[in-house]
């Protein structure tokens, strides 16, 4: 099961889907409630993301998990990182990979760059409860960095939709906020095998981000690795060379999932 992130759909995974699939797997990559319309819909009409929170994202996908006939590998990319660390701190998948993982309660590092890529949506208490689309400019810096100015504005295109600002208030305010809604155990030992990715230019959440996530799981007896792909942006799951980081995470999961 294929997660996504913020401030993009489903469509995100197509390389990887259409690359696991041709290796024999059973691929689901469901859109987060509200998500399910596509680009140019959500683009015209971002209202079915105003509100949406990340309980109601990992209790979606914790249905649709029950539902399936055998229990999945889950990755998840970016906010999606976070919703898979959320989903194996509960029970669910026989092992699972964020990468460029959005951060659980409990991180306190807040990188620059973190800020200024989350800034059009934080900047404004307001935007809890609206829906908060990303410029051109704006994406570029945050997630197509290493991209020429040609596969940003292709990438944007195909890709990119106004996001729920409540979502990145919860994650925000999450270390300030009791009971909060990105809290993971993370002395969990019975949680299944989790691998963090880290891309090494990503501007929203850089490598010392996803390092930090690592050190809070030293506290688990449960398998937590790290693995860092050099000179690769936040969208390193579209960029060139992710075919790499595909069969990197399916490699490490396949060989350390719970049967």
């Amino acid at each position: 099961m294929l997660i996504h992130g913020f401030w993009v759909t489903p469509l995100c995974w197509e390389k990887f889907a259409g690359h696991f699939e041709k290796l024999g797997h059973t691929v689901v990559a469901p859109a987060w409630p509200g998500m399910e319309a596509g680009v140019e819909a959500l683009r015209a009409d971002p209202s079915p993301v105003v509100g949406l929170g990340v309980t109601e994202i990992v209790e979606h996908f914790a249905r649709l998990i029950s539902g399936l006939d055998e229990p999945p590998v889950l990755i998840g990319h970016s906010y999606g990182g976070l919703i898979v660390q959320l989903l194996l701190d509960r029970g669910f998948g026989t092992a699972g990979v964020a990468i460029g993982s959005g951060m659980p309660k409990g991180v306190l590092r807040l990188p620059l760059s973190t800020l200024r890529s989350n800034w059009p949506a934080v900047s404004n208490p307001a935007n809890r409860r609206r829906a908060v689309p990303l410029s051109l400019a704006q994406f570029t810096y945050a997630f197509a960095n290493t991209l020429s100015p040609d596969q940003v504005q292709a990438a944007y295109d195909r890709y990119v939709v106004p996001g729920s600002g409540r979502m990145l208030f919860q994650a925000g305010l999450a270390n300030v906020t009791p009971n909060a809604a990105t809290t993971v155990d993370y002395r969990n030992a019975d949680r299944a095998p989790l691998l963090l990715i880290a891309a090494g230019e990503d501007h929203v959440i850089p490598p010392s981000l996803v390092r930090a996530i690592a050190r809070k799981y030293r506290r688990s007896a449960a398998r937590t690795d790290y693995h860092e792909f050099p000179c690769r942006s936040h969208l390193l799951i579209v960029e060139e060379g992710w075919r790499n980081v595909a069969d990197h995470a399916l490699g490490w999961a396949l060989g350390v999932r719970r049967t």
